[in-house]
């Protein structure tokens, strides 16, 4: 019994945490249709009553960064090796399933809040942190908060980044708390 729970316990599922540095992917424009990180194409039809959480009621539809499956995530793997630290980090096609939970669930802000996360992704870690210290109010004019949000456009292809840093920069300017 005991080695019967330790073989258990060996193929017990690592859970992904959130990162920046994954490759952003694109999804196909129809309603449920996602690419997965290993780039197949699959119709997701997500009900948020039977499909959440992802992970247990649809974890053929949620992949690493790297095109591993939830289920190759294992004690086992990582103690071979076989596990690196971009597997353990969120995939964008995956934020953008949340997303879609999100909005069949009537939460569409978090719907948002999730794709922005997905176009995040792409983004070297010490680049979110560098946007997440210039959105601090007094920290930014707007000018600089404006240079951001383009590059954003520009080289990341963040457009719903970008236009909540031009969203932000115009409250702070109202509220009178742009850096001067």
């Amino acid at each position: 019994m005991t080695s019967a729970k330790a073989t258990s316990a060996k193929k017990t599922p690592v859970k992904a945490t959130s990162g920046k540095k994954a490759q952003a992917r694109t999804t196909s424009g129809k309603k449920g249709s996602v690419r997965t990180a290993s780039g197949k194409k699959t119709s997701a039809n997500l009900d948020p009553r039977r499909d959440y959480p992802l992970a247990s009621h649809r974890p053929e539809l949620l992949r690493t960064p790297t095109g591993k499956r939830l289920d190759e995530i294992t004690m086992e793997a990582v103690l071979a090796g076989e596990v690196v630290a971009e597997d353990l980090r969120i995939a964008p096609e995956t934020l953008r399933l949340q997303a879609e939970v999100a909005d069949s669930s009537g939460r569409p802000q978090l719907g948002q809040n999730f794709r922005r996360a997905a176009e995040l992704t792409a983004l070297p870690d010490e680049k979110v942190l560098e946007i997440y210290n210039a959105l601090r109010p007094r920290a930014s004019t707007k000018q600089r908060l404006a240079e951001i949000a383009e590059e954003l456009e520009r080289d990341h292809s963040a457009t719903l980044c970008a236009r909540l840093i031009r969203e932000a920069a115009d409250v702070y300017e109202r509220r009178g708390i742009l850096a001067s």
